[in-house]
């Protein structure tokens, strides 16, 4: 493949400010990202005032002198998805996708908070947004391996590189950060003369300027900006650090400091870093996890920053196992790495891999990794919108002899490494005698395309969605089993046995499948749901045929082996031991069984990785028994989305699925179960926790055609969205949270409505008491207003074209339209019906969801502190639990 070939064309102006305008037009969907890069991140901190650049990321979210009150909500109005802003080290970030139509609305939205919002910075807002930010933080600390940020940034940069501090900043500067700290940083960075717009999309390149000139031209450029282009600080030696975290396994990190984003040894170690990592047959990855047994997670990666890069390599050693052993193993691999560099095979596959990761991502003309990202970060940091050319040309001529001189160069010497250890607790002895001193004694020393449908010859039904912007198809063979088909074996087997599905055929075993998927520049995962198990493959239109021969392999020819069911069992163990250390899985994980009751098919935790117990006792037989009942022709259904038609793909999959048989399967029992019958807090204790967990949990009915909109609809204005209730109250007024909502869960049958929220452990009870004040609120203390309903109708109906850009996202729909039960059109008619829903419909649906009388409480967070004033609400009895 010549790689370099692939183009994003683009057309360049500047405006008489100094704005960087960069036009690209793509008219397969109608809509249009916009993409605004100022550059400046937090390393343009000065001592004593860092956070700033990711504080003010949250400021510009607050309105404008012409755009008043919540910039999010204003944006989700008129269809913005992909809606987000971001702070890294070298620059900040805001991108929406927005349907044609509100394209000026975009640009106006941006231009005002560039050019009209230093007069709104108020005292108020500052402290409004500092709170979100500590909380942000907040959240960020309680979570395992939080420690390591920190401490790798402080010893792997000296005082006074601007890399030297986190973006988020420290809690004392963010504290003392003032109103004339923050206006006058305003006034310095984010200025049209430091900045880029990126406009992407269903829009002519004349048009595009027209408009940026029209809404841009007139601000005023700012005052000159210098940048630092190259420090990379690159260490000398071996620097060791050991630190305790409550995490329930070892983990060591091992870091170098690099050449900086677009150096020709920057793209060569980027290649290092796959061929070490990326597969089951990459370097690492074979050695500690797949034959050594010894680690549950490796990775290495480069994080490629505008001044310097980071080469890491992190490995999580099994919780019986030494973390010595793991370090010894990771060492010994580098070491041969260095000796002996990449093979051609190998090589050759990271190059595949890595393409065919770019080319999926230029599907998209927004978001992370979307054509506009790339052309703001290529401008931002090379000076050209087209530097990622050199860095696809870097791909291609890599050869093993310069990966392996660059490793060498990099990788011999200068790092730094830290070993995260278990925090082992302890307890005091029972209290000494001390009314008299003792006697000396001895001294001691962590917009859809049309849907054709089709059948095989063995009843498996097929829909086809065309989609032809670039050469990639992807599948979905949809099984009805999931989660809820444990009910029929243990908890934990329907996930196991998706995680083992590509560990080896009759015909291959997973190294081999590995090898052959990235030399096709393919990808086969598998996973489940709660009620559906899924086979995912993505391949090149040209290596298609390879592709599916592996597919079908690995679905009618699992061989299950022993080894590989023994390390993956022992992997999804330590899963659930993670999730036993994370406040928010802990959650769901002891929820379902409090809803629905143990033996229903859904009471069980919705991570679907099982207990201790039960996935301690899975054999091998287990597993192939479920894949032989669940794996049916009749039992499944194959999404395809992509470059292809039905005629074309149906002969494909008729020869590679032809020996597939239909079967009887069991039939899963979902019944219904009623609501609860009073309210009760459950408490897990997370002992010393910043923060807590609060969930309200209780039981929504199944998906239905004719109600779902309104039951949305409802949800949207409870918690669904930016700008719902529970959000405005908890994050934007009392700044509590991070961010507060709800969600129906996706399930067929009856399913959980959950409304959630991190917050300060001393605002747990409150936040109960405004959670129910909330509730009641939508029971008609405080009724829907026409307002409310007429901005969440335009915002679900707005951003329908940009939640359906990519095949992924046209095959996720379809799938959980199967999933629901819902029919293929039911977005045919979703406009007209969100459209006709009105304050009555959305009060009917709360009533049927909403009852304070049927809200089970579960609260993760140090019970010592909480269950006295929990207790003192009176909400329900106070139950101690165990995720």
């Amino acid at each position: 493949m010549n790689f370099s070939n692939l183009d994003i064309p683009c057309e360049e102006f500047t405006l008489g400010n100094g704005l960087k305008v960069i036009v690209h037009e793509d008219h397969k969907t109608p809509i249009v990202a916009v993409n605004l890069w100022y550059h400046v991140g937090s390393k343009n901190e000065k001592p004593r005032k860092t956070g700033f650049a990711h504080l003010f990321e949250h400021l510009m979210f607050g309105g404008t002198e012409h755009l008043p009150g919540s910039y999010i909500e204003s944006m989700e109005r008129v269809g913005a998805t992909d809606l987000n802003g971001t702070t890294s080290e070298d620059r900040t970030n805001y991108f929406e996708n927005v349907p044609t139509s509100a394209l000026d609305f975009a640009l106006f939205a941006e231009s005002d908070r560039m050019g009209h919002f230093y007069n709104t910075i108020s005292q108020e807002v500052l402290d409004l947004q500092r709170g979100v930010v500590q909380n942000e933080k907040r959240q960020g600390d309680n979570q395992p391996y939080a420690v390591v940020e920190d401490l790798v940034v402080r010893s792997t940069y000296p005082v006074g590189h601007p890399y030297d501090h986190t973006v988020i900043g420290s809690m004392e500067d963010l504290d003392s950060a003032t109103l004339d700290d923050v206006r006058e940083w305003f006034k310095t960075y984010y200025t049209p003369s430091n900045s880029v717009l990126v406009i992407a999309g269903d829009v002519s390149t004349a048009d595009a300027f027209e408009k940026a000139k029209r809404y841009f031209g007139d601000i005023a450029p700012g005052p000159p900006v210098s940048h630092q282009r190259t420090w990379i600080a690159r260490l000398t030696d071996r620097h060791r650090e050991t630190v305790e975290d409550r995490v329930p396994q070892a983990r060591i990190y091992k870091v170098w400091n690099v050449p900086e984003y677009g150096t020709v040894a920057a793209d060569r170690l980027r290649l290092t870093a796959a061929v070490l990592s990326s597969g089951k047959s990459s370097r690492l990855y074979k050695r500690l996890v797949y034959d050594d047994q010894i680690a549950t997670q490796v990775s290495a990666y480069l994080d490629e920053r505008e001044i310097g890069s980071q080469f890491v390599v992190t490995a999580t050693a099994r919780a019986d196992r030494d973390l010595k052993a793991v370090e010894r193993a990771v060492e010994e691999e580098l070491d041969r790495f260095l000796q002996d560099g990449p093979t051609e095979h190998e090589l050759s596959r990271m190059k595949t891999q890595s393409y065919a990761a770019f080319v999926r991502g230029v599907e998209r003309i927004g978001g992370f990794g979307g054509k506009s990202d790339i052309l703001a970060t290529n401008q931002t940091y090379l000076g050209t919108p087209h530097g990622y050319k050199g860095r696809l040309r870097n791909l291609e001529q890599a050869t093993a002899e310069d990966l392996r001189e660059t490793a060498r160069e990099w990788l011999s010497n200068g790092t730094y490494e830290l070993k995260v250890n278990p925090f082992v607790a302890r307890t005091p002895a029972a209290p000494v005698d001390r009314s008299e001193a003792p006697a000396l004694g001895t001294p001691h020393e962590l917009s859809l395309p049309p849907i054709h449908e089709g059948r095989l010859s063995n009843g498996l039904k097929i829909l086809v969605a065309e989609r032809h912007e670039i050469p990639v198809v992807n599948f979905w063979l949809e099984v009805d089993a999931g989660y809820a088909a444990d009910q029929f074996g243990a908890p934990g087997t329907s996930r196991l046995a998706a995680a083992l599905l590509t560990g080896g055929t009759a015909r291959r075993n997973a190294l081999v499948i590995s090898e052959e998927l990235q030399s096709l520049g393919a990808q086969i995962t598998a996973g489940s749901n709660l009620d559906i198990s899924t086979v995912y493959l993505s391949a090149l239109t040209a290596t298609v045929d390879d592709a599916l021969d592996i597919y079908a392999d690995v679905i009618l020819h699992p061989a299950f082996p022993e080894t590989d069911f023994e390390r993956q069992r022992q992997l999804q163990l330590s899963t659930i031991a993670n999730e036993k250390a994370t406040p928010i899985q802990m959650a769901l994980r002891a929820l379902p069984p409090l809803l629905f009751g143990p033996k229903h098919a859904y009471g069980l935790p919705l991570t679907g990785s099982g207990t201790e117990e039960s996935v301690t006792g899975l054999t091998r037989e287990d597993v192939v028994k479920f894949h032989q009942s669940w794996f049916k022709p009749n039992n499944s259904t194959m999404v395809i989305v992509g470059d292809t038609t039905l005629a074309e793909i149906k002969p494909k999959l008729e020869k590679y699925f032809a020996e597939w048989s239909a079967g009887d399967v069991p039939v899963k029992n979902v019944a219904p179960v009623p609501l609860p019958s009073k309210p009760a807090i459950y408490l897990i204790d997370k002992p010393g926790a910043l923060h807590s967990v609060v969930i309200a949990g209780t039981i929504a009915p199944p998906h239905d055609a004719k109600t779902e909109p309104a039951l949305e609809t409802m949800n949207n204005i409870f918690g669904g969205t930016f700008g719902a209730r529970l959000n405005m109250n908890l994050r934007e007024d009392k700044h509590w949270s991070y961010g507060a909502a709800s969600l129906l869960y996706g399930a067929r049958a009856q399913r959980p409505f959950l409304a959630y929220s991190s917050v300060q452990g001393d605002k747990t009870a409150d936040t109960v008491s405004e959670m129910l004040k909330e509730v009641n609120g939508m029971l008609g203390s405080r009724p829907v207003t026409e307002e409310e309903l007429a901005k969440v109708k335009q915002q679900e109906v707005a951003e329908l074209p940009g939640s359906h850009e990519t095949m992924n996202a046209v095959g996720g729909l379809l799938s959980d339209l199967l999933q629901f039960g819902l029919p293929l059109d039911y977005y045919s008619s979703y406009v007209k019906h969100v459209s006709e829903l009105t304050v009555a419909n959305v009060e009917c649906m709360a009533k049927s969801v909403l009852n304070p009388n049927a809200l089970v409480w579960l609260v993760v967070g140090d019970r010592a502190a909480l269950e006295p004033s929990l207790r003192a609400l009176g909400v329900g009895e106070i139950i101690p639990t165990e995720a």
